[in-house]
């Protein structure tokens, strides 16, 4: 029930992907206009997958999960009805926030299964989630082409895109009635407080008021590139910078007002309750350079496929969607690595710099290469990519279970930190093959130079691989909800 509430969280997220030369073509956007579109996509998922984490670990992921697929409908009708550019702005800012649904299930799966077998449980779940995106690739362009007739012999874009919607609304009420969100018997643990993280140490507060301010930061270089495309004006920009910084203030407020005591001296962690918060930061920045980077690339390898090899708009998706076919054996078998061979540091690390090899491969690739070897060496990119994914995923989850959501959610953030990062330098490169290849040589540079910080300063989980937390199939029922189980 969780993978399939992501897959089609990332159907919504990424239904525009395939349509991005038609609607350039049909309402007469230019090159800038159109990247921006792709970098609104991941804009506000970063904040989104923070709020979300304090949300889902105060209320449940199975609350949290209805709530955002019921919401989807709203920003995806909005966007299939847009007829100009503002209004495609506006709307893919508010469907940005669909993508923050991946941190809710993992705290879900996190639940359900025990450590020893937490990676590939969280690499299924993330995986065959992340397949949406080339759900949307494969299917999409074929509705639309399919439901051609009533939009005057064009591709019906903004039909399929409307579907993606209604279809998630749908399930997030089914999903509410059929699941929960701990077996019976087994209390779902929250934080003291949501307000902001839990950390266990001083040092590790103010490491954290240093890591959010990415996080902020990433928000003030959409503006600017929103403003360098005339959307907004110079004043606009000033204003927003300077709402970011109180965001900034008023975000730091709350991580003191959840570590008051600890930073008070009125309260001290055992040993045995402490986390280091090293860990998550290392984790960030793992997820940068595999999740932002598979966020880049999904939202500009159609248009890369059709302009670098001439291919039409279905099959370019199709290639693309290779891409992200992968989801479904490399995140999980990254994440079964990280579990059957002992050490999940290595794992990540090894997975990680064999994603900026693949990566600087992929950049020698140009139009006389002959397309089966083009799908091959896309694959091939797309299992170290994803099974690096599998991988961060499989520590998130042992770091410190009671702020799992708030962990999840600021990983994922740094994702698409890395994403709105890439495509801003991307929408600054030249439009041809030359900038294409560069695109691709930074993220082969960014991909080995994070394999190297996790192998140098990255620590294995303790007990990740025990029996910890594992219940037994004959655990006695508690009337923990009205909901049936599922």
């Amino acid at each position: 029930m969780t993978w399939f509430a992501f897959f089609l969280s990332f159907v919504v997220w990424f239904n525009f992907a395939p349509f991005a030369p038609t609607v350039k073509a049909e309402l007469a956007l230019s090159e800038p206009q159109l990247r921006t579109i792709a970098l609104c996509n991941v804009a506000l998922t970063v904040p989104a997958r923070i709020i979300v984490g304090m949300i889902l670990d105060r209320f449940g992921p199975r609350i949290t999960y209805s709530c955002l697929l019921i919401y989807a409908a709203i920003p995806c009708l909005t966007f299939a009805f847009a007829q100009n550019f503002s209004q495609l702005v506006y709307s893919r800012l508010a469907l940005s926030i669909v993508g923050c649904g991946f941190v809710i299930g993992i705290r879900m799966v996190a639940e359900w299964f025990p450590p020893r077998e937490i990676g590939l449980a969280e690499g299924i779940y993330g995986g065959w989630g992340n397949f949406g995106s080339a759900g949307a690739a494969f299917t999409l362009p074929s509705i639309a082409a399919a439901t051609a007739f009533l939009a005057a012999g064009q591709l019906n874009w903004r039909l399929a895109i409307a579907l993606t919607g209604i279809v998630a609304a749908v399930y997030g009420v089914i999903y509410f009635f059929s699941v929960q969100d701990t077996p019976s018997g087994k209390v779902y643990e929250r934080p003291e407080s949501s307000a902001g993280m839990e950390v266990t140490t001083k040092k590790d507060f103010w490491f954290l008021l240093l890591m959010n301010i990415p996080l902020i930061g990433i928000l003030g270089v959409l503006a600017w590139r929103l403003n360098q495309v005339q959307f907004l004006t110079s004043t606009t920009l000033y204003v927003i910078w300077f709402l970011l910084v109180c965001l900034y203030a008023f975000q730091s407020y709350n991580i003191w007002q959840a570590n008051k005591k600890l930073m008070t001296g009125e309260k001290r962690y055992s040993p045995a309750d402490r986390y280091k918060f090293s860990q998550v930061a290392n984790l960030e920045l793992a997820y940068v350079a595999c999740f932002g980077s598979e966020l880049a690339v999904v939202s500009m390898l159609p248009t890369f496929f059709q302009r670098g090899f001439g291919l039409n708009a279905a099959l370019a998706g199709a290639v693309a969607g290779m891409y992200a076919f992968m989801n479904l054996v490399a995140r999980p078998g990254g994440g079964l690595i990280s579990d059957k061979i002992g050490s999940r540091k290595w794992t990540l690390a090894v997975t990680l710099a064999g994603t900026g090899i693949a990566y600087l491969v992929f950049s020698s690739l140009g139009g006389n290469v002959a397309l089966p070897l083009v799908v091959i060496m896309t694959m091939l990119t797309s299992f170290f990519v994803m099974a690096a994914e599998g991988a961060t995923y499989a520590i998130v989850p042992l770091v410190k279970r009671r702020v799992t959501g708030q962990i999840a959610g600021n990983v994922g953030a740094y994702g698409n930190v890395g994403a709105v990062a890439f495509l801003t330098i991307y929408s600054l490169l030249p439009n041809d093959r030359a900038g294409d290849q560069i695109f691709f040589q930074m993220l082969g540079v960014v991909g080995l130079i994070v394999a190297s910080l996790c192998a140098f300063f990255l620590k294995e989980p303790e007990g990740s691989h025990g029996e910890e937390d594992e219940l037994p199939l004959t655990a006695p029922k508690v009337p923990v909800s009205k909901h049936r189980e599922f």
